[in-house]
């Protein structure tokens, strides 16, 4: 399945974008074969540890890896795209990251960052925000939860932090109908979202 990535200004919202035409691309299933399918895929869920080790979080099976070089104001921005998605569910489990220049990292407040990753990503999928909250990692990283629904249907719960020069976004996509049937595997899949702090 290919991933169509668009080249934003602002690196956070090409994350969102690729992962929405992921989910798009989805057959809808029944209600009944989706309540059951979610119960069958709790077994396979996994701890699955980032590559450099910086992150860990329970995935649906092995994600699927998407890495891209883009450039921006700052310079080139490496994006980490990490993909999840059980058969038969409308519904992406994502973790996505890119690092900043140390400089700019340094001098710009997480605050600032997390602002403007949020509204890029509701600019770029075109979506109405629901609620959003701010938040923090379970070691003290400033974070920002948001939640947005584009014209689609498609609904996005999306937790971002900023740790160490480093913007995450752990998002999970998916349809109304299919939200009511995943809402103990989305925030279950969110909360185990973890900052791992370099030595």
């Amino acid at each position: 399945m290919t991933i169509k990535v668009f080249l934003p200004l602002i690196a956070a919202a090409t994350f969102v974008s690729s992962t929405y035409t992921v989910v798009e691309a989805r057959k809808p299933q029944l209600a009944v074969s989706q309540a059951q399918t979610s119960e069958s895929q709790a077994s396979q869920w996994k701890l699955f540890t980032a590559p450099d080790g910086r992150f860990t979080v329970l995935m649906p099976g092995m994600p699927k890896r998407v890495t891209q070089t883009q450039k921006t104001f700052m310079g080139e921005i490496n994006l980490e795209v990490f993909l999840g998605q059980p058969p038969k569910q409308e519904v992406a489990y994502v973790v996505a990251f890119n690092d900043f220049p140390h400089s700019y990292g340094q001098m710009t407040n997480p605050q600032e960052i997390l602002n403007n990753a949020q509204e890029m990503a509701l600019k770029t999928t075109q979506s109405n925000l629901i609620a959003a909250r701010d938040i923090r990692s379970s070691n003290g990283h400033p974070g920002k939860e948001i939640e947005y629904v584009n014209s689609g249907g498609k609904i996005t719960r999306n937790r971002m932090y900023f740790a160490e020069g480093r913007l995450y976004q752990v998002m999970v996509i998916t349809t109304k109908r299919q939200q009511k049937y995943l809402a103990k595997s989305i925030t279950g899949y969110l909360n185990s979202f973890n900052v791992v702090l370099q030595k």
